[in-house]
């Protein structure tokens, strides 16, 4: 929920006043924002702060998967349908009924598959592969990208129409360079979880070590962030990390 959101960012707290108007909502959902910002986590947030929250959160990375195996991942197939395919197998978007789809990466879906998708969102029923019958598809679907949509489309790697259909609310995600007072927050937050793996008398960080880290352009964003503080908790045997424990 939005309370998993630490900030104390002005365009933070826009984007959480933008979630409480469209979560509620039933309309598509793009989300940008370059890598590392969260955009799982805040398909979740989404997810858990609309009506579909009892419902399954089914998340696809597009770009994890060659198009074979997306097909049969989203759509699922039936017994025989092709070689090994031995029993019947149901796709993530059925399984996403009642809940919410989350498509990561969708621009590296190839055309053929985009306008399978869009075919999905019109009609609002599929087909499994080897199959004619249609299965009602009752989802909401929760899109992103961590590139320019301008040049997705000027490109062709992202269709015009599939593009027009996932944008009707369109959320951009800050990068962390952009709201650097949430780094100090941000670290807190880390080192407290992390200190929990047997590292409890770790306290926070000095302010050589909290300088060093509000210079860096984190360009993997909180991700990276996460990761630095999470290795400096772990190694450190004092209460306070240095700077010589911040390895960027």
């Amino acid at each position: 929920g939005l309370e998993s959101i630490v900030t104390k960012s002005a365009l933070m707290e826009n984007l959480v006043d933008l979630i409480k108007d469209v979560a509620p909502t039933e309309s598509p959902v793009f989300v940008l924002g370059e890598t590392g910002t969260g955009k799982e986590l805040l398909a979740n947030i989404f997810h858990n702060e609309s009506r579909r929250r009892s419902g399954p959160f089914m998340a696809v990375n597009c770009g994890a998967l060659p198009d074979t195996l997306l097909e049969s991942e989203l759509f699922g197939y039936e017994k025989g349908s092709f070689t090994g395919a031995s029993s019947r197998r149901i796709g993530k978007i059925e399984h996403a009924a009642g809940g919410t789809l989350f498509l990561d990466e969708v621009e590296a879906m190839s055309p053929v598959m985009q306008v399978r998708l869009l075919r999905v969102l019109q009609e609002r029923t599929l087909q499994r592969l080897g199959s004619n019958t249609d299965i009602s598809a009752d989802f909401r679907l929760i899109a992103a990208t961590n590139s320019d949509p301008a040049e997705l489309l000027n490109t062709g790697a992202l269709r015009s129409d599939l593009y027009y259909r996932l944008s009707v609310f369109q959320v951009h995600i800050p990068p962390l360079r952009d709201r650097t007072e949430d780094i100090p927050i941000l670290v807190q937050h880390f080192v407290n979880r992390k200190k929990k793996n047997g590292r409890e008398y770790v306290r926070g960080l000095d302010s050589q070590a909290m300088n060093l880290l509000l210079s860096v352009p984190w360009f993997g964003n909180v991700r990276e962030l996460q990761n630095v503080i999470e290795r400096a908790v772990m190694l450190s045997v004092n209460p306070t990390i240095n700077a010589h424990l911040i390895h960027i």
